[in-house]
This record gives structure tokens, sequence and C-alpha cells, in this order.
């Protein structure tokens, strides 16, 4: 749908805007593994071909140099901090490689004519494509995990094709993981009486698991509440991926790393249970080699007591109370279906609470709305797909954020909930946010305590800024309706929602006074958006106001614009 500029008078901020650099260098592959989402299979319907990058997205053991290539007559243009490349992003220098020595997800968009403003076939540029490059060292991690949770699905026919894609995502980072946590609501029971369902899944995982010749890796599950009984899950999995004794709760070694398998949905009223682990993590607590060491724990649910999202769907005080005197515990959990862009998304106070997001679909605070193509929609969920991948060192352990999918797509399809679109997906692979690292420094609880690094006096204070000449804008529909053109702030972490407020200025009444969300859990981010206002009468005078607000509540300074319909 295009827009038209309206009648406008601005008063708002002037900020500067920040600069993109890059550098030469010749690529260093950790790994032959590629991931599909560089390719140009996502210029399905468009005109202009989207460019091709040279080195797929993955993990690299040292920077990487990667040379994008478009069709002739056309101008590439990148971004390195997750957003939409515009005809203002720097364009790429053929045959000049850009040097990536971080991790970083890159954004590539073709134009055409050398402004992208000239137009082909109706289309001034290609569809924008992303890759993540997560950039280590040659130092070995003791062991390699990928945690998941709500895998939601009990058919061949809604997970053959995206567990295809995920594999084959997971397969460009750690090509041969250790251990794969899958940390419950494998499908969708609900009491319903699917348990067989867990066979469907299994068959999958086992599938992939040999597709992509990882042989060697652990799979471990855990009980949720979406999943069917107990005796359903030992009956649908192989015996080492659910090896518990009863109570749906077990202990596994990988690599030397302890991890522990607690059931939530019973952990506060199992005696047995909390026995097992208190006793459990005190013997390896006590050994002074390991005070140091992480224990990694995996449960559906997350505790409840300062820990995950400010303590949203959370529940098992007492697991909470169990894990408080073991700063060593690294705890996830799964079940809100939270999205771990959000830094929210690890806490630590007695011990280091990390959600682990969700491979269905992911969902975001109450009490926003979101930008749909039917107009604004409250909407709490998005239909991306998300993972950890841990890597544990002697010294600290590193989480990266990984998006499985997260290409725009609403939740909802003409009215039908449509959670699943299936692959190819452009933005496979790519970063959630920047990689969480834990180090367990000090000789005592207390001392590691008091290092930990995310902790709730700890939380950002930074606040958004809008640095557009002009943020914001009045545009006109192609159905002859208004909307406000938001150009997104920028944070030192993200900005989570906007604060839009539209006054009529001859009433002083508000037409329009809401929350909408950024879409920063989209990749790429989009770097306007259209608010639509439908309140609005020809000939009436608007005054809009937006505020930019970031997940801690960081509140930008106003921007203000003055239109007329």
């Amino acid at each position: 749908m295009r827009f038209a500029p309206l009648a406008i008078a601005v008063a708002s901020v002037t900020l500067v805007s920040p600069v993109l650099a890059h550098a030469d260098a010749k690529p260093t592959p950790a790994s032959s593994s590629a991931s599909a989402s560089t390719s140009a299979s996502a210029s399905t319907g468009h005109a202009i071909a989207a460019p091709t990058m040279s080195l797929p997205g993955g993990r690299y053991t040292k920077a990487v140099s990667v040379q994008l290539k478009s069709e002739r007559g056309t101008v590439v243009r990148y971004t390195l901090d997750g957003t939409t490349p515009t005809n203002t992003s720097p364009a790429y220098t053929p045959g000049k490689p850009l040097r990536i020595s971080k991790d970083t997800n890159l954004t590539a968009a073709a134009f055409d004519g050398k402004n992208g403003k000239s137009g082909k076939n109706g289309k001034t540029s290609s569809p924008a494509v992303s890759a993540g490059y997560l950039i280590k060292t040659k130092e070995e991690p003791v062991a390699k995990l990928v945690i998941m949770s709500d895998v939601h699905t009990g058919s061949h026919a809604t997970g053959d094709a995206r567990y295809n894609a995920f594999f084959n995502t997971i397969g460009s980072i750690f090509p041969q993981p250790d251990a794969i946590l899958s940390n419950g609501d494998m499908i969708n029971d609900n009491g319903d009486g699917h348990g067989p369902d867990h066979k469907a899944v299994a068959e999958i995982f086992e599938a992939n698991l040999a597709r992509k010749g990882m042989t060697d890796t652990q799979l471990l599950i855990s009980n949720g509440n979406h999943d069917a009984s107990l005796a359903a899950i030992r009956a649908g999995y192989p015996r080492e991926w659910f090896p518990d004794n009863g109570g749906g709760y077990y202990e596994s070694n990988v690599n030397g790393v302890h991890l522990f398998t607690v059931n939530t949905e019973t952990y506060n009223s199992d005696t047995a249970q909390r026995d097992w682990l208190k006793k459990r993590l005190t013997q390896i607590t006590a050994n002074p080699a390991s005070i140091n060491k992480p224990i990694l724990i995996q449960g559906h649910r997350p505790a409840t007591g300062s820990t995950v999202m400010d303590d949203q769907q959370t529940s098992n005080p007492l697991l909470t109370q169990d894990l408080a005197a073991f700063p060593q515990a690294v705890y996830f959990s799964g079940h809100s279906h939270l999205n771990i862009n959000d830094e929210r998304s690890i806490a630590q106070k007695d011990f280091t609470a990390v959600n682990d997001g969700s491979m269905s679909y992911v969902e975001v605070d109450h009490g926003y709305q979101a930008i749909t193509d039917t107009g604004l929609a409250d909407r709490f969920e998005a239909t991306t797909a998300q993972a950890l991948f841990v890597e544990v060192y002697k010294d600290r352990t590193e989480i990266a954020r990984v998006n499985m999918a997260a290409d725009k797509h609403d939740i909802y399809q003409g009215g039908e909930w449509s959670a699943n679109p299936n692959p190819p997906y452009s933005s496979s692979g790519t970063l959630s946010g920047p990689t969480w690292t834990l180090q367990l420094k000090g000789r005592t609880n207390q001392e590691i305590k008091k290092n930990f690094r995310y902790t709730a006096t700890a939380r950002n204070t930074v606040a958004p800024k809008f640095t557009a000449q002009q943020p914001l804008t009045a545009v006109r529909t192609d159905a002859g309706g208004t909307a406000l053109r938001i150009q997104q702030a920028k944070d030192d972490q993200m900005v989570h929602h906007y604060n839009v407020d539209i006054t009529d200025k001859a009433t002083g009444k508000k037409v329009l006074s809401t929350k909408i969300l950024s879409e920063y859990y989209f990749m790429p981010r989009p770097n306007t958006l259209d608010v639509p206002v439908a309140a609005v009468t020809a000939g009436g005078k608007y005054t809009a106001q937006v505020v930019a607000v970031d997940t801690y509540g960081n509140a930008s300074r106003p921007a203000s614009l003055n239109f007329s319909k």
C-alpha cells in the first residue's frame, strides 16, 4: 500500500543518525554448514531480486569477510544493526568485502539505480535478506547445547517442513551439538488424550538428527503443561530422551557439565523431587573445585520471585526458594512464549534465570497494539520462533539468542490463527539480541552473587532517542485514510513500544491514545511504522505526540507533529 504526504507542520527533535562502517577481510569460515536465510528465494513476487551473500550466517572462529552481489543495474545497500536497508543506507562497493569481526546481523537489499529512486517495474528495491554471524575465538567450549521449548506440534503435516528448516539453522551454528534440550510442551494435548502425538514429534526429531549427522547429540526433554501424561511421554520417545524414574525429573551429564531436568508441573507439591534436587546440588557444590562451575537446570515453567520477564507467567515459588542457596544454578524455562529479544529474559538474584523463548510462536507483554494489514489490533503474539545456543567454557558460559524464523507475518490471516508459517524463512539464523555472558567470580557463594551482572540494580537506564530530523509525518493511504508515520527511535538495547496520542486541536479531545509495539521481534526491523488514524475528518487539524519507550520503561523526549487532513 502506498502513502502520500499530507499537509504538515513539524515541531520536533533533530538529532544525528549513527554511521555504519565496514572494512576488508578474507572469509575464514569455521564450518561449511549453510543457512538458507541468505538465498534469493525471498524475492518471490518482486521485480528486483534480492542480493546474495558470499558467506552464509553461522558460527565462525575468527573475523569473516562477506561479499554482496545483485543483478545488473542495481545497488546493494546494507545495515549491520538489524534494521531494514533504505536508499540512504551505506552502499556496498562491489569487490570490497564487508569485514565482520563481532556478532552481527547483516541485512542487504538491492535498489534500482544509483539512489534507488527511479523504480523498476514499479519496484524500487528488492526484499531484504538477513544473516546472523556469531564470531568466536578458536577456544573450544567444554559443552555446546541448544535449548528450546514449546514445540507445540503433533503431526508431520505441521512439523516436517518447519523442523527441517530449524535443524538447518541449528547445524549452521552447532554442526555437532553435545545436547539439544526441548524444555516442555512438545505437543498440544491440553488433556485431550493426544498422547500418541509424542511419537510423531519423536519421528520428526529423529529424522532431522539423522539427516544432519548429529548421531552423538543427546536429546533431553522436560514435561510441560501441554504434554500428555508422563506415561505417554515415556511411550513416545527413546528412553534416553526422557530417563526419569517415575516423577518426570532426572539428572544428566553433558561433557562433564551437570544438567538437571525438573518437573515443574509437580515441583511445589513433590517433596521427593525437591529433596532430590537440593541434595544433589549440595553434594556438587560441596566440592571446592565446583564453586565456579555452572550447574544447568531445565524446567518448563519459570520460577516465581525476581526471575525472568518481571515474573510474568511464573510459578513454583518453592523452586526459587530451593535454588536460592546455589548461585551456580542456571535455570532455563519456557512456557510463557515470551520473546528472548527482551533483556528481561535473563535475571540474576540468588541464581541465574533464563527465558528460552518458544519454537512455535512468541509473545510480548499484554496491553499493547500492533499494526496489521487490517489496522490496529490488540496483539501479544507473533509468529516468530527462537532458541538459545549455549556454550560452556572453563571460565564462563555464553548464551546466544537465535531466531529460527522471524519474518514479518501476522498471527491471524483472514481471521484464522496462523502461528506456523512454512519455510523458507529469510530470517533463519539471525540474532535476536547480543550474547549473554555468565561468569561465576568469587571464592564464596556470596562473592559470586555480588559479581552478578544481570541484576535488578544493574538495569539499563538509557532512554531511547528520535534521531531523524522529522520523526513524524502524516501520510495518506490508497483508500484515502490517514496514518501517522513514525521514524523509529534508536536505543542502546531496543525500543519496545511507542506511546501515541493524537488530539483534535479544535475540541481538545483525543482521537487516538494507544501503545504501539515497535515490531522489535521481526528481522529485519522496520524503520518506520504507519499508525492508522481512523477518527480524523476533512479539514480537521490535529496534534500528534509520540514517546519511545524501552523494555525497562525508559522514555524518550516526545516527538510532536501538527497536521491536517
